[in-house]
């Protein structure tokens, strides 16, 4: 079977980890079509478009997508994007590697991001020069979505429950609506779950990550505390993720464009490298998913390393011991 994958480079590292991450994927025995298409800053200077139809409608199309970041123009990327692939959820795994200088070297949890509403659901307004305003979104639906997505997850990975991330002291009807709706389905599916505020859970993550595992929240905490996580566990440079719909995924390093480092060959590819494991993993390549997984952390914790891991091995040479451990 043939599966069809849109390849979205974008601007600046991403123009060098996806590529790296195609080889990766080139070295498994599994037949991929990819599909190559713009996306970011640089199609927008030339065609006045951050993301063009055709790039929305491979995407809408494909088995799935592996993007790679976008600068200036981000939000008029990967937003669309993820409503190409219909994505409800965006998982983020953040874990520590044998090797890394983490600060929490025993960090090893997952979040489970709402990803069509909240904050970001585009409905901002410029009132006056002096008030500007925006709408946060929070229906029972999509809350109740990914809620089932969540419980599905932590019964099919054997974790024990999950932690509901919120701010419904304050936001007591939005996040207080997304609260009792995931509580309520956890509760129908018999998933054990604990709650915790989303200011408390940045102190508590930093001081003791390990009560944490699988962690189900907002779209703007999400983003936020993911980030923060990161910092626990080596940098952004080491972060996968997925956005997963019903039918499409899309499959992106959490990094950035990185212009101080773009184009010299450097870039950490690890984490373009892992989302394309997702990616394998989602399309029920799980042996193979695995192989990768383990090939990276080997090569994180032995070498060659980028220079933002203490190394001075080029995006290249990461790539290659990879595969040679495949």
């Amino acid at each position: 079977m043939t599966h069809e994958i849109a390849v979205i480079p974008g601007d600046g590292i991403g123009q060098e980890v996806t590529p790296a991450a195609i080889e990766v994927l080139e070295a498994l025995d599994i037949d991929f079509e990819f599909v190559e298409a713009d996306a970011g800053d640089a199609v927008k200077a030339e065609t006045g478009e951050a993301l063009p139809e055709e790039t929305y409608e491979l995407a809408a199309s494909a088995d799935a997508t592996l993007f790679g970041a976008a600068g200036e123009t981000a939000a008029d990327v990967i937003l669309p994007l993820r409503d190409a692939v219909g994505s409800f959820v965006n998982i983020r795994p953040a874990k520590a590697y044998p090797g890394i200088d983490a600060v929490r070297p025993e960090t090893d949890l997952v979040f489970l991001r709402e990803n069509t509403e909240g904050v970001y659901s585009g409905h901002e307004d410029r009132l006056t020069n002096d008030v500007s305003t925006l709408t946060r979104v929070v229906t029972e639906s999509a809350s109740r979505e990914l809620a089932e997505f969540a419980c599905d997850y932590v019964d099919t990975d054997d974790h024990d429950g999950f932690t509901i991330v919120h701010k419904a002291n304050v936001m007591r009807e939005t996040d207080g609506l997304f609260r009792d709706t995931v509580a309520e389905v956890a509760d129908e599916h018999g998933v054990e779950t604990d709650e915790v505020l989303m200011d408390a859970f940045a102190t508590h993550v930093c001081l003791d990550p390990e009560q944490f595992d699988v962690v189900v929240c907002p779209n703007l905490a999400g983003d936020v505390l993911s980030d923060l996580a990161a910092g626990l566990v080596g940098g952004l440079g080491l972060l996968p993720s997925a956005n997963v719909g019903t039918e499409r995924a899309l499959f992106e390093p959490v990094h950035g464009t990185a212009p101080d480092i773009a184009g010299e060959g450097v870039a950490n590819p690890a984490a373009a490298i892992i989302s394309a494991a997702m990616l394998v993993e989602y399309l029920g390549y799980d042996e193979e998913a695995d192989a990768i997984n383990e090939a990276v952390e080997a090569t994180l914790e032995e070498g060659p390393r980028t220079p933002d891991l203490g190394g001075d091995a080029s995006t290249e040479d990461v790539t290659e011991a990879v595969i040679d451990r495949l």
